[in-house]
């Protein structure tokens, strides 16, 4: 061959483009992970136990601040691609945050449509077993992991509302009781009391199961935090994130 160089340039180049287009190509998660029919995004920054979900398509400011938190954290976020509270569902529409239990399901259902026939609100509950199961099987940490939800409020919703569910509470009369953590384990919260922030602990099932995430992760035995600020306060989120990561790593 005349020019062994330039054709052996031309084939170490070829396969170093390869090579990076191979490594470089995103994952497309969201159609694979979805919660009844309705999709998320999924973003990641390295190797992590911490996961963060993002679950009321309303509360955008939850939204930025894991988008934010992620660029200088470690971690795997799901992100519900939706702009209303609720998602769409068997010609109506349900909390997905209240899915998470036969009896929180029920109530979801008839929440917005009162009336259904026998056969069809067991159908539809059926589903919603079925679907939240395949959900949590994709978005769960290791048993050793952590799973942060992030929530806004902007409707009054506060920690004192969470005190009588709680079994520990750590209330700072500095901060907004808008703005507040609520942990499921007892190690997490005995170190995030130390903080200056509003933290509750939740680890004993209620009777009054309304199938929110939380209950699930501790019939799982499984650590959750849910991280809750008003609506609008991005800084104070971040600040707050940063702070439950930092303590927990």
């Amino acid at each position: 061959m005349k020019y062994p160089f330039i054709f052996n340039t031309f084939i170490i180049f070829f396969y170093i483009t390869l090579y990076i287009n191979a490594n470089d190509k995103p994952v497309d998660d969201s159609e694979k992970i979805n919660l009844v029919g309705t999709t998320f995004d999924v973003i990641q920054n390295g190797t992590s136990p911490f996961h963060f979900l993002w679950l009321h398509g309303d509360e955008k400011t939850a939204e930025l601040a894991i988008i934010s938190h992620l660029k200088h954290f470690s971690g795997k976020a799901f992100l519900i691609k939706n702009d209303e509270r609720e998602i769409p569902f068997y010609q109506t529409k349900i909390d997905p945050n209240r899915v998470f239990s036969r009896n929180g399901a029920l109530r979801t259902l008839k929440k917005f449509k009162p009336e259904w026939n026998p056969n069809n609100l067991k159908t539809a509950l059926d589903q919603l077993d079925k679907g939240q199961n395949s959900f949590l099987s994709q978005v769960l940490p290791d048993k050793s992991g952590i799973l942060i939800a992030v929530h806004n409020n902007f409707r009054g919703y506060n920690v004192h509302q969470e005190i009588q569910k709680s079994e520990r509470v750590s209330i700072n009369k500095n901060e907004n009781p808008r703005d507040f953590i609520l942990c499921t384990n007892l190690n997490d919260f005995l170190k995030l009391s130390k903080g200056k922030y509003n933290v509750v602990l939740q680890n004993s099932i209620p009777k009054d199961d309304d199938g929110s995430l939380s209950w699930e992760f501790l019939r799982r035995d499984m650590r959750y935090i849910n991280v809750e600020t008003r609506l609008g306060y991005l800084t104070k989120q971040k600040k707050i994130l940063k702070f439950v990561q930092e303590t927990l790593e």
